[in-house]
């Protein structure tokens, strides 16, 4: 069976940092990425990622704070979020898709497969 368990979330202070993890399983994907959803709010873009690592995209949002990577013998996509601010506050999805690797993937619906969520508070 295809997994993503996502793990590293919590609850952290204005411009402190988290590293959130993705264990897969039962597939190999091309691209891996993540989503976030706060309360009230649709789920949104943050980042993906490629096979080899040297194509990464990022929402506007979070550019030049979070840094998205992997490890292919880990099957581990990681989000390391620094700088944080109130507004990163959300449920984080880490996601995975099979395809194209040179491709954008922004919207949720491109992704088949999904972590359960983990929450990141970030308190002022």
């Amino acid at each position: 069976q295809v997994q993503l368990v996502e793990s590293g979330g919590g609850l952290v202070q204005a411009g402190g940092s988290l590293r959130l993890s993705c264990a897969a399983s039962g597939r190999t994907f091309s691209i891996m990425g993540w989503f976030r959803q706060a309360p009230g709010k649709e789920r949104v873009f943050v980042a993906h990622i490629n096979w080899s690592g040297r194509s990464t995209y990022y929402a506007d949002s979070v550019k030049g704070r979070f840094t998205i990577s992997r490890d292919n013998a880990k099957s581990t996509s990681y989000l390391q979020m620094n700088s944080l601010k109130p507004e990163d506050t959300a449920v984080y999805y880490c996601t995975a898709r099979t395809g194209d690797e040179f491709l954008e993937y922004r919207e949720a619906g491109d992704y088949e497969y999904w972590g359960q969520g983990t929450q990141v508070t970030v308190s002022s």
